[in-house]
């Protein structure tokens, strides 16, 4: 498990929804020009709720998303 600190040092950015907790996201750029976008859902005690990725080309079109957790789901094009 996570603390705050740790998820504020790994993700550039973060909100706290109304219903609690936070949505932390992060950008990361691919070799060919792709961008994937990483998040990760946390409730009120840091523990992980739910984490995915969504994949961008290099147009900035959403071309896969990629559910880690709960329960790994594979790439799953859009």
């Amino acid at each position: 498990m996570s603390t705050r600190l740790q998820n504020e040092r790994k993700f550039d950015r973060w909100r706290e929804p109304p219903n609690g907790g936070r949505r932390y996201e992060r950008y990361v750029t691919g070799r060919n020009g792709w961008r994937a976008r990483y998040f990760k859902e946390v409730d009120n005690h840091e523990v992980t709720v739910r984490f995915w990725q969504e994949i961008y080309d290099d147009r900035g079109t959403l071309v896969e998303i990629h559910e880690k957790y709960p329960v790994d789901t594979g790439h799953r094009k859009v």
